[in-house]
C-alpha cells in the first residue's frame, strides 16, 4: 500500500480522555436538522459529480432552489444562516475529498452550485452566514451530529470506491487517500477526530458483516491495508482508543441482531 498522506508525528494525545465538547449551535439546529443537512449535502454533491461525468443531465436550478428553500426554513435568522453554512460546508468537504482521492482538478457543477447559493445572499444574510460558518469550523463540538453524519458518508463512500476498484493500484490509492483523511482528522480535531475515525472503522466492519463486503480479493486487501496503516501511523493511545471503540460498536451491532 502507498504511504498514507499526510504522515503524522507519533505523539501521545491526552485528548482521548477528554469528554465530548458541547454543541453550542444545537439550539439553532437540532439533531434531525443537522443530520438532514449532511444528507442533503451528500445528495447535492452526488448529483453534481454525476453531471460532471455525464451520468446525469439538467436540474441544476431545481437543486439550488431546493437547498435554498430548506435553508430558509430554519428557525430565526441565525438558524437559517446555520442551515446554509452546513450545506455549503458539507458540499465543500465532499468536493475536497473527491478531488484529492480521484486526482480531479475541480468539479465545475459543484463550484457553481456553492457560488450561486452564496451570491444570492444580501449583505446582511451574508454576514450572518459567515458567522455561522466560522462557528461551525471553530469549535469541534459545534454541529456535532452534522459532522458525524457528514464524515461517515464521505469515509464509507471512499471505502466503497476502493473495494469496488477493478485494479489493485487504484484500490490502494483510494485507500491511502481515505487513510490520509482519517489521520488528518485526529490532528485537526484532537477531541472529536479520533471518534470520527472509530466511527468510520466501526461502520466498515458492520458493512463487511452485514453484506459480506471485502471478503476476498482486492477489497479484502484494501480494507486490511487501511486498518494496518492506521494502526501503524496513529499514536499509541489514539490507536488503542480508536480500535477499542470501533470493535465495541461492531460487537454491539452483532449482539443487537441476535434473536432474544
Amino acid at each position: 500500500m502507498a504511504p498514507l498522506s499526510p504522515v503524522l508525528p507519533r505523539r501521545m494525545n491526552t485528548a482521548v480522555n477528554t469528554p465530548l465538547p458541547e454543541d453550542h449551535l444545537a439550539h439553532l439546529a437540532g439533531t434531525d436538522a443537522q443530520r438532514q443537512a449532511a444528507h442533503m449535502a451528500q445528495d447535492a454533491f452526488g448529483r453534481c459529480f454525476r453531471q460532471s461525468v455525464g451520468q446525469e443531465e439538467g436540474g441544476e436550478g431545481e437543486l439550488a432552489t431546493a437547498l435554498g428553500n430548506w435553508a430558509r426554513a430554519g428557525d430565526g435568522e441565525d438558524g437559517r444562516a446555520l442551515r446554509l453554512a452546513m450545506l455549503l460546508s458539507g458540499m465543500d468537504q465532499w468536493g475536497l475529498a473527491w478531488t484529492e482521492a480521484f486526482g480531479l482538478a475541480a468539479i465545475p457543477g459543484l463550484s457553481k452550485l456553492i457560488g450561486d447559493l452564496r451570491t444570492a445572499l444580501p449583505p446582511e444574510e451574508e454576514a450572518r452566514f459567515l458567522r455561522q460558518y466560522d462557528a461551525l469550523a471553530k469549535e469541534e463540538g459545534n454541529g456535532m451530529d452534522f459532522k458525524v453524519e457528514l464524515r461517515r458518508g464521505i469515509h464509507l463512500a471512499l471505502w466503497h470506491s476502493a473495494i469496488a476498484a477493478e485494479e489493485r493500484d487504484q484500490a490502494m490509492r483510494l485507500t491511502a487517500s481515505l487513510g490520509g483523511l482519517l489521520l488528518g482528522l485526529t490532528q485537526a480535531m484532537p477531541v472529536v477526530g479520533w471518534r470520527l475515525v472509530a466511527d468510520a472503522l466501526a461502520h466498515i466492519q458492520i458493512r463487511c458483516l452485514a453484506d459480506g463486503l471485502a471478503s476476498d480479493g482486492i477489497g479484502q486487501e484494501a480494507t486490511q491495508a487501511l486498518f494496518a496503516a492506521l494502526s501503524r501511523e496513529l499514536p499509541a493511545d489514539v490507536r488503542d482508543a480508536v480500535m477499542a471503540h470501533a470493535g465495541r460498536a461492531a460487537v454491539a451491532w452483532q449482539q443487537a441482531r441476535r434473536p432474544h
